[in-house]
């Protein structure tokens, strides 16, 4: 029998973090559900390289600052506020794109035992969406995992190999000193002083238009600098998520500044 994962802290998202196994869940069910109140309040999550072509249309694309960036989608510019959800977890838009971390709760795979490498499917048991219910998807059946199991841990196993390489993105770009901080400036005609963003970083252009030979060739050939791309070009979204939030009543109070 699979025993619980190690103490540590836990991911965005999850309050907690079991083993899915045969004998203790058999009887468990996935649910349908059509809201989502894990992401009320939710302003930023984590993206994988792999969706970067595909988020940039709908949502920024930043890197949280200190010294190992991690890529984020940005839902909203203020902590606590979500352009993406309304107030019950309902989806607000259905045109937009939502990231595979979301799209992943309440599963992850996670290492059991610190000197091994495998990794086993678990699941939040705190979700309202798997549990001993009389409607929903079976997870396990005659002792076996079922299909929608085996394509949850597959959808699993991508995320994780995204996330390799998302490593891997970001370690290139801190060896070739591409980050810098990133500051936002927004002034609207209402308010007398403008409404100022920081704690993120991005990748420095000026920096980039620099790079010559080798690396750019390099680059250019292992799909890195469309990547590069695509984040410069999500960061016009970031005004528009502000003034979304002004529109839902969201965000700071006039002439507050946010640092």
């Amino acid at each position: 029998m699979a025993s619980a994962p190690p103490a540590q802290a836990l991911p965005l998202l999850y309050n907690d973090l079991v083993p899915l196994n045969v004998e203790q869940h058999s009887n468990f069910k996935l649910r349908a559900y059509d809201k989502a109140p894990h992401l009320v309040g939710v302003h930023a999550v984590p993206l994988t390289v792999d969706e970067f072509a595909q988020c940039q249309r709908f949502l920024p694309i930043v890197f949280s600052s200190g010294a190992e960036p991690v890529p984020l989608a940005l839902m909203g510019l203020n902590e606590g506020v979500s352009t993406l959800v309304d107030t019950e977890g309902t989806l607000r838009r259905d045109d937009g794109y939502v990231p595979a971390y979301i799209r992943r709760y309440p599963w992850m795979l996670v290492r059991l035992r610190p000197d091994s490498e495998e990794l086993s499917l678990c699941f939040d048991p705190k979700s309202e969406l798997i549990g001993e219910y009389e409607d929903g998807q079976p997870l396990i059946e005659n002792g076996e995992a079922t299909q929608i199991t085996k394509d949850l841990l597959a959808f699993c196993e991508q995320f994780e190999q995204a996330a390799a390489r998302t490593a891997e993105f970001v370690k290139e770009l801190k060896e070739a000193d591409l980050f810098m901080d990133g500051e936002l400036s927004i002034q609207v005609p209402d308010v007398e002083q403008p409404f100022v963003y920081r704690g993120f970083q991005m990748v420095n252009e000026e920096k980039l238009r620099e790079l010559r030979g080798d690396q750019l060739r390099k680059w250019n050939q292992n799909g890195l600098l469309p990547l590069l791309h695509a984040h410069l070009f999500s960061l016009q979204g970031m005004r528009e998520i502000f003034f979304a939030q002004r529109q839902m009543g969201l965000g700071p109070a006039p002439a507050f500044q946010i640092s």
